[in-house]
This record gives C-alpha cells, sequence and structure tokens, in this order.
C-alpha cells in the first residue's frame, strides 16, 4: 500500500531514511520485538493489518510451523512507505508492500535493496475514494479545491492521481495532505478534510458518512491497477533462497484457504484485526484474491525466465509517477525486470 517522494534529492532522502531507521524502524509496530540485523536463523517479515492471505498465514503460524528453526518477527506496517525506509535500513528480510511504493523503491540511482517475489492480492473495493456527505461532492471532478487526504507514496495516493488525472484536474487544483489511515479518521471526524483515499478497515469507517466517488477496481480496469506484492531482501535472496521457497509455499497455501476455507479464513482475519467475524467477511469480499496457479501466469507475475504483465504494470506505474513528478525519472522496463525475483516459480508452489 506505499516510496521515496519528490523534492529534495534522493540521496538526501535515502540518508534520512536511514538514519531514522538505525535509531528504530518509523511507522510500523512489532507484535514481537524487532529483530536485529544480526545472525542468519531469523526472519523479520513486513505486514498491514488488511485482509488478506498474510493474516491468515501469520495467525495460523504457517511459517512457523514450516521453518521451526527460525525466530520469526511480524512487524506491522502503517504504509508502504515505511517499508521502503525499513529495507533501505536494512530492517527487514520479507514485507507486503503496494505497487505503487514498490515502483518507487525501484526508481533513481540508489534502488531498494529488495526484489518482488509474490503477489498477495489486487486492490478491489478495498481501497477508494470517499467524500465526506456534508461536503455536498457527488464525483471526483467536485473536489476542485477541496482537502484531500491519503498516505502519500502508496497505492492509494497513486490511484488517487490517477482518478484526479481522469476527472481533468491537476494536483495544483486540490489541496492534498499526507495522512495515515488513523490520523485520516480522526481529520475526518473533525471535518478538517473533504475526501481522502485509503484502504480497509479506515476506509469501512469513512463509508458511514461519506460517499464513495471511485475504488481501485475502477481505476484499475480503466487501465491503472495496483496490487499487494511481497518482496524479499537482497541479502535474504544471496543467504537463504531455499527460506523463499518455504515462505511462497505457506502464502500458496493462504491463497488456496481463501477459497476452500473461507469461514476459517474470515476468522482467522477478524482475530488478526480484532473485529467481528461479519466485518472480516465483508472487507476479504471487496478484495481481489488470484489463485497461486493465475499469480505465476502470464498475466500477473510470471515464472523463472518469463515474468508476466505484472513487469509492465510497475513500469508504466513508474512512468506515470515520473509525469507526476512524485519521482524524479522513470527507470526503463529492462531496469524493473532486475528487480523481480521468479527463481523456483511456479514449482515451489504445488
Amino acid at each position: 500500500m506505499s516510496r521515496v517522494p519528490s523534492g529534495p534529492s534522493r540521496r538526501l532522502l535515502l540518508a534520512g531514511a536511514l538514519a531514522t531507521v538505525s535509531a528504530g524502524v518509523t511507522g510500523c509496530s512489532s507484535d514481537s520485538s524487532a529483530a536485529s540485523s544480526g545472525g542468519s536463523r531469523q526472519l523479520r517479515i513486513g505486514y498491514f493489518a488488511f485482509p488478506s492471505g498474510d493474516l491468515i498465514v501469520k495467525q495460523r503460524k504457517l511459517l512457523e510451523k514450516a521453518l521451526p528453526d527460525y525466530k520469526i518477527s511480524w512487524i506491522k506496517f502503517d504504509s508502504g512507505a515505511g517499508v521502503n525506509q525499513a529495507f533501505i535500513g536494512k530492517s527487514l528480510d520479507i514485507a507486503a508492500l503496494g505497487s505503487s511504493p514498490f515502483a518507487r523503491g525501484v526508481s533513481g540511482s540508489s534502488p531498494v535493496p529488495y526484489k518482488v517475489a509474490f503477489i498477495l492480492d489486487v486492490a478491489g473495493e478495498n481501497e477508494a475514494l470517499v467524500a465526506r456527505k456534508q461536503s455536498g461532492i457527488t464525483d471526483v471532478a467536485g473536489l476542485k479545491g477541496r482537502t484531500i487526504a491519503t498516505p502519500f507514496a502508496s497505492t492509494s495516493h497513486y490511484s488517487l492521481l490517477a482518478a484526479l488525472e481522469q476527472a481533468g484536474l491537476k494536483t495544483s487544483d486540490v489541496k492534498l495532505i499526507d495522512l495515515q489511515p488513523q490520523p485520516i479518521l480522526a481529520a475526518w471526524q473533525r471535518g478538517d478534510i473533504d475526501a481522502a483515499y485509503v484502504w480497509l478497515p479506515t476506509l469501512d469507517e469513512l463509508r458511514k458518512t461519506g460517499k464513495q466517488l471511485t475504488s481501485s477496481k475502477e481505476i484499475g480496469a480503466a487501465g491503472k491497477p495496483t496490487l499487494d506484492l511481497a518482496v524479499v531482501s537482497d541479502e535474504l535472496i544471496a543467504r537463504a533462497p531455499k527460506v523463499i521457497d518455504t515462505w511462497r509455499s505457506v502464502q500458496a497455501q493462504a491463497l488456496r484457504l481463501l477459497k476452500s476455507d473461507p469461514d476459517g479464513a474470515v476468522k482467522d482475519v477478524s482475530a488478526e484485526l480484532g473485529i467481528s467475524t461479519a466485518d472480516a467477511k465483508a472487507q476479504l469480499a471487496q478484495g481481489v484474491f488470484l489463485t497461486p496457479e493465475q499469480v505465476t501466469s502470464a498475466d500477473w507475475l510470471g515464472t523463472d525466465g518469463s515474468p508476466g504483465k505484472l513487469l509492465t504494470y510497475v513500469t508504466d506505474t513508474a512512468q506515470f509517477l515520473a509525469g507526476q513528478k512524485q519521482i524524479d525519472a522513470a527507470p526503463s522496463e529492462a531496469v524493473v525486470r532486475k528487480a523481480f525475483y521468479l527463481k523456483g516459480l511456479p514449482d515451489v508452489l504445488k
């Protein structure tokens, strides 16, 4: 769900991120204390409190059972910008990350040291743009001159920019505010903002008193899809590629459970998010979850030696962000290809 923003040079931004991460991983909290960088028998996994197969893996301890000799730390993040910072600071081995922050991460002369290794889900109605009913706004064009909040450097930010462009608006036509999901809800309740583009579960709270103007499903259908990816550090690829295979295997298991055991999946998500099973079921229904076979198909991630359409999606995302002056320049497709880790696919998912 998030990249390094425009403004100061990328080198200065990365240096600042390194300083921040060295003091403690910014924008995240840990279910158990975050592991330090020493030792090979550990895995530090970044995740989002967002309905997905990732939460099933965590709740059922599928990875812990598959890798009993490893100390596994699950570290919660609020957005992809924090994930990128943590990888720069070598504080993560594996993490969930939106396709837009990933596109930012692989751009520039000092790309974040990670590679995409899996697709967790495709954004659907679980990310959307909502306006406060009291604002009187009924469509995206009506946002001109209004205040909109979104987590900068996230998939929601990317989709918001795309929605504005489709409606014939420039970013200078609105006032954009960088807020994480919980602060968005507080600002909404105070009446400080007119609209917000954000994801579940905050999104559902906004819908109670708001009007949905568009969603990531609609924006994706119009040619700008966003996804929740999973990335692995270059260091882990070099040190323990078999661990990545195991991790992919349990993620594939979770995707199958979403379809074969929907009631169990709902209970897992309910427990992880601390919400009712009814709410968990409704939130899961808004996402688009691929089968493992679809993940490795030509339409999506692809296989070893043959990347799928995700390569084009990420390249196009970077080009759009460059056009919006969110990044200095877009990487070529060949450069993006180097940030794909497809070794072992699809066999390791079976």
